[in-house]
């Protein structure tokens, strides 16, 4: 993870109703092992957060002016402290608007994954931790606490310059703070939401529960493409990458490829080649198969203590919210 640029600014807003006070860095961040470590434990904090969303910029305008200053830095109209200076300028504004009092340390990091570029912003708070003198005694110091960061976005340079019909180059969280402080955030980078993560993630997840069923797998087989899929779509929210339609279905039947692939397309889910995986809606998707004597029972995890209830001690499943085909069906046996 190469770090091409990054800058630490300051804003101190305090809830005693007092104007924020801004602190702009004169320089950039120089290049250390401590910078890079910092950098690189952003970006993992970020890419295990939960609660994102994922969209693209408004026009350029007055209201929404972020893209335009970005696209003046990559062009080299600007140099990267400045276009930041201005940029946190900005977002100090709206806060005052806001009449929000969270302030931090706003990070602004500008990175390469791969062939890949992304630029990082987020606002982070202060903790106390405790340190050991080279005396041996124990130290309180303060210190950037990346294990809990409420406000950040990240932008993927690479895919805003060559495919600007892309509606999921932005991710940011959307956490639990409250609708006010994401929009004004949101704002601030002039994002509007373009695809919805976890609609997009349990869409996939019922066209492969869809799949398996087309493809009478049961038991083992049934769990290793589950696993397949759940593995791989984790892993690359780990790397804050998307899930690629091509590449997962080639995963999931290695001897025909496009097989899962083709099924998506002909059934027109109505999915992206690439989209964000929610790792909430991922993480309760495991499927329970079994099969003895002439029965047949599958089902998804996260049903287990809602529509399936598991007796352990008596060996018995209770079902509740049966299909209506399955229901009327049994009603037509019962006659």
């Amino acid at each position: 993870m190469p770090v091409l640029h990054s800058v630490i600014h300051k804003i101190d807003k305090k809830p005693d109703g007092l104007p924020a006070v801004l602190y702009l860095s004169s320089e950039e961040q120089v290049e250390s092992a401590a910078r890079d470590d910092l950098m690189s434990q952003l970006n993992e904090s970020y890419n295990a957060a939960t609660g994102k969303g994922w969209g693209f910029f408004h026009q350029e305008s007055g209201a929404y002016p972020f893209s335009g200053w970005l696209g003046k830095y990559m062009a080299g109209v600007t140099d990267f402290l400045p276009f930041s200076a201005t940029a946190v300028e900005h977002l100090t504004k709206l806060m005052e608007e806001s009449n929000l009092t969270t302030g931090g340390h706003a990070l602004f990091c500008h990175y390469q994954q791969g062939m890949t570029e992304y630029l990082v912003i987020a606002l982070v708070q202060e903790t106390e931790a405790v340190t050991m003198t080279e005396e041996l005694h124990l130290m309180t110091v303060k210190r950037l606490d990346l294990d809990y960061i409420r406000l950040a976005a990240r932008i993927n340079i690479s895919e805003w310059q060559t495919n600007r019909q892309s509606k999921q180059y932005i991710s940011y969280l959307k956490g639990k703070q409250g609708r006010r402080l994401n929009d004004y955030f949101r704002d601030f980078i002039g994002c509007q939401e373009g695809i919805d993560g976890p609609s997009e993630t349990r869409t996939l997840l019922k066209a492969f529960s869809d799949f398996v069923e087309s493809e009478d797998m049961v038991g083992e087989a049934a769990r290793e493409k589950t696993n397949t899929l759940v593995n791989y779509s984790i892993a690359q929210a780990k790397l804050g990458e998307p899930i690629t339609l091509d590449e997962l279905s080639s995963l999931i039947d290695e001897d025909r490829p496009k097989n899962f692939y083709d099924f998506i397309k002909a059934k027109d889910y109505g999915l992206s080649e690439a989209l964000p995986p929610d790792k909430e809606t991922l993480n309760k998707f495991r499927r329970f198969t079994g099969r003895a004597e002439g029965m047949s029972i599958s089902f998804e995890a996260h049903l287990l203590g809602s529509k399936v209830e598991f007796d352990q001690d008596g060996g018995t499943l209770t079902l509740r919210g049966l299909p209506t085909q399955l229901t009327e069906q049994l009603k037509r046996a019962a006659t």
